[in-house]
């Protein structure tokens, strides 16, 4: 996921899923209008589209500035509306692709229209759908448009306060203006959150429970000014205004309203909920959870087929774990069991208070500073990386995975994140921050996204969830093939359980929405089968069931990434550089997974002179 300021993943998500966006008046006939001779402005042009259409993207991006600085004054939409706005552009800019899609044209050009044609296409397919959010160019598809982690009553106050700058008076009131769509924004989200339960499109009672708890906390946060208030008084200490008690007037006023409206209809709905955690109880379900799976993995593998694989992948990475355990002195059990013993070793474990979670952020922050001097080793084009490791917002860490993150600014002034969730610091273990870290951060997800923000703006806008986190495992790999775990074969088997982690995610997500596993079921068998911990496990189903088919585009793309490897080493011969590899795969940019085949093939071929 995953994702966590917004990380970038999440952020750019506002051009689909969580704002519903492209709600511009006039921007459906700006789109369909005469496009530019040349492909590449053409590309551009619908880029700045899509921002104009969700401002917070170009907020995170840091690019909502000069003539564009009317940006950061604005939300997105995501009322029925909005998304049916969605719907005319994503159509009117295919008809345009297609016009300019020709062999004649530079592989660039053309890779990056093959992008905006996968993605668009998807998206229609998905917001075809009758209910739930669809991520164009994003990851975080869910058929719930307000739940225990979707929703603006956790995106916008964190984008607020970790994404919109303030600097000066005109931020500030450009912060303002936001606070005051935050409202219509919320309502928008209502209107089709009832609209999903009129037809019994009713999430699960467990996370109904969880979203009516968060959302709780944010209502009564507001009720007191709270961090809306709070987060623009901070950074106008020196900027002259009345900037406190206006904020304060509308969080107390329009928005606890607004909030206070969704909450009520989030309860109503949990008295019609019942606890099946999967997409097969809902209407039409299988439909959207075929599609949700397809938009994660861009394959067109059943989920029975993805449910098998997971199965096998797991026996290969037992084999690989059974002996470095027996060599630790656990020699009775599953795997999953000896790690679990492990885990319970208080030699592993962090303490669960303030002095244990800085403990945490300081190992990470030691493992990454480590691989940052093996990096030449693995690329020939370097990045900076810029990064920061921080603690996730306390209302959004009951809902929320362990960790994500993502590149920061295409400017470099606004750093990438990676968000620890530290609500439990048993979720962490000693054995296992090393290649979260790799995975989140470097040479994971805000290494990737700074090659992101090289490309073509519309590349860094559209992304594929079986290529981003198919890149954060491979990144764990490249973590342990760097060194990261000679002499340490605890942290070799917190590795290789990672991975295993996401094998996991496999059997459970298509466990849960196409064999009607229980939530119970899920839980009992992930535990059990990986060695977690029920505090690790239990919300990550929980995210399964409101993310469907995510989860399963992390392994696929891992697997797709080391084949094509395996393929350009046995092609190459004495030819063949681990560098030369990655720099084909990472720079050139986030692809469906049939579009880096093509990559790779022509750095094969290229190689081969």
């Amino acid at each position: 996921m995953d994702q966590t300021i917004f990380s970038r993943r999440q952020t750019l998500a506002l051009l689909g899923a969580s704002s519903a966006a492209l709600a511009l008046p006039g921007c459906q006939k700006a789109i369909g209008s005469a496009a530019p001779a040349d492909a590449t402005a053409w590309l551009d042009s619908l880029a700045w589209q899509l921002l104009e259409l969700g401002p917070e993207g170009a907020t995170s991006l840091g690019i909502d500035k000069g003539d564009r600085a009317g940006l950061r004054s604005r939300l997105g939409d995501r009322s029925a509306a909005g998304q049916a706005k969605v719907a005319a552009v994503l159509r009117s800019a295919l008809k345009q692709a297609e016009r300019f899609d020709s062999p004649a044209l530079d592989q660039s050009t053309r890779t990056s229209l093959a992008v905006v044609k996968s993605a668009f296409s998807v998206g229609l397919d998905g917001l075809a759908l009758p209910y739930g959010d669809v991520a164009v160019g994003g990851w975080r598809n869910t058929p719930y448009v307000v739940i225990q982690n979707v929703g603006a009553y956790l995106d916008v106050p964190r984008f607020l306060d970790s994404e919109h700058p303030v600097r000066d008076a005109a931020d500030a009131e450009a912060y303002l203006a936001r606070l005051e769509q935050f409202p219509a924004v919320l309502d928008g989200e209502l209107e089709r959150l009832a609209a999903a339960g009129r037809i019994g499109a009713i999430a699960p009672s467990f996370l109904l429970d969880k979203a009516i708890r968060q959302m709780e906390m944010t209502l009564a946060d507001a009720r007191a000014g709270g961090g809306l208030v709070e987060s623009l008084v901070r950074r106008t200490r020196d900027i002259p205004g009345t900037w406190q008690a206006r904020a304060r007037t509308i969080t107390t006023g329009p928005v606890v309203a607004a909030l206070e409206r969704q909450l009520a209809e989030l309860k109503a709905q949990r008295g019609k909920a019942s606890d099946h955690a999967g997409l097969w109880a809902r209407p039409k379900g299988d439909e959207w959870y075929a599609w949700g799976l397809r938009a994660s993995t861009t394959t067109s593998h059943s989920p029975e087929e993805v449910h098998q694989y997971g199965l096998e992948a797991l026996k290969e990475l037992n084999a690989r774990m059974d002996p470095i355990l027996r060599s630790l002195g656990y020699t009775k059990g599953t795997v999953g069991a000896r790690m679990a013993a492990l885990g319970e070793d208080p030699r592993f474990q962090f303490p669960n208070n303030d002095e244990g979670r800085a403990e945490v952020i300081a190992t990470m922050q030691a493992k990454i500073d480590f691989i940052r001097t093996k990096l030449p080793l693995a690329f020939r084009t370097l990045v900076k990386g810029n990064l920061e490791i921080r603690r996730l917002p306390l209302a959004e860490e009951a809902g929320a995975p362990g960790a994500y993150g993502g590149a920061g600014s295409i400017d470099g002034t606004v750093p990438g994140k990676i968000w620890l969730n530290l609500g439990d610091v048993s979720r962490h273990t000693r054995y296992s921050v090393a290649t979260l870290g790799f995975h989140e951060g470097i040479p994971g997800h805000v290494w990737q996204g700074e090659y992101a923000n090289r490309l073509p703006l519309i590349r860094t806008l559209l992304a594929f969830n079986a290529y981003s986190e198919g890149w954060a495992l491979y990144a764990e790999t490249l973590g342990d093939e760097l060194g990261a775990y000679e002499g340490d074969p605890v942290g070799q088997l917190g590795y290789l359980q990672s991975i295993a982690f996401r094998a996991c995610r496999l059997v459970v997500d298509t466990g849960l929405h196409a064999k009607r596993w229980t939530r119970e079921q899920a839980v009992q068998w992930f535990a059990e089968t990986n060695g977690s911990g029920l505090a690790e496990v239990a919300p990550e189903v929980d995210r399964y069931c409101s993310w469907p088919g995510q989860a399963c585009g992390y392994k696929m793309g891992h697997t797709e990434i080391l084949s094509l490897r395996d393929k350009a080493r046995r092609e190459l011969g004495d030819k063949y550089d681990l560098r030369d590899f990655n720099d084909a795969v990472v720079t050139g940019g986030n692809v469906p997974l049939d579009v880096l085949g093509q990559n790779v093939d022509r750095y094969i071929a290229a190689a081969k002179g």
